[in-house]
């Protein structure tokens, strides 16, 4: 699949082990308080009708979510954040995209500068990187025993799809934005058990590095990953 990462699948390995220990759900509330920000009725605000059903996938009990959304409308007070994309540049020619929410976007700057120059990288300037990717809706699941990729591809023709892999018994399908909650529904319809929906930045061409490189690429990204305000980090390896 065009732009499918070994860091796509380490993050998504690590995703469910983040889940048991509670930072998943830091996360999925917090984007929940943005996404409400533009209305809190979920017939009506598409983003925030995926990010319910993410939760609920989590098992987060609605009085979290609702609290979320309270948050978002104003109805309750909580801490305003804001939504920010950050770009950078790795080891070997990594490109990074990193998204943040965030309550103090000078802290974060300053944090994330200082993370990338002590692991060998450095914080670029908006745009330098974002043209290397495509911002598209994302579907993964557990790849059923003996379902191929063309089985799958037919039985979603009905919907605007970019690719279908399964690899390391993981079934990614990538979508145009508008068209992710439809293709997630269609995908439960078949009776696969979807992990995680959500948009993501995909990489149009992948790179690939030696050994050291690629090392010392995993360990800024593991660095970034680890700091509380990040979202979530995207890159081009292969």
């Amino acid at each position: 699949m065009s732009g499918h990462s070994k860091w796509a699948n380490i993050k998504h390995k690590k995703a469910k082990e983040d889940a048991k220990r509670g930072k998943e759900f830091t996360k999925i509330v917090r984007e929940i308080t943005i996404a409400a920000k533009s209305g809190g009725d979920p017939a009506g605000n598409p983003r925030l009708r995926h990010l319910i059903e993410e939760a609920k996938d989590l098992n987060m009990p609605l009085e979290n979510i609702q609290r979320a959304i309270k948050k978002g409308t104003g109805e309750l007070p909580g801490v305003s954040y804001e939504a920010i994309t950050y770009e950078g540049h790795g080891s070997g020619g990594t490109a990074i995209i990193i998204e943040v929410l965030t309550d103090n976007k000078n802290r974060v700057v300053a944090d994330l500068r200082h993370i990338f120059s002590r692991n060998g990288g450095t914080l670029a300037e908006t745009g330098a990187i974002g043209w290397m990717f495509s911002h598209l809706g994302i579907v993964r699941a557990h790849a059923p025993a003996g379902l191929t990729e063309d089985q799958i591809f037919e039985k979603l023709l009905d919907f605007e799809i970019n690719d279908i892999s399964i690899q390391d018994g993981t079934l990614t399908v990538s979508m145009p934005i508008a068209s992710l909650h439809e293709v997630t529904e269609a995908v439960k319809g078949m009776g696969i058990k979807v992990d995680n929906s959500q948009l993501e930045w995909v990489a149009k061409n992948l790179i690939e590095l030696d050994a050291d490189a690629e090392e010392k690429a995993f360990n800024l990204l593991e660095k970034i990953e680890e700091y509380d305000d990040v979202q979530n980090v995207y890159t081009n390896i292969g």
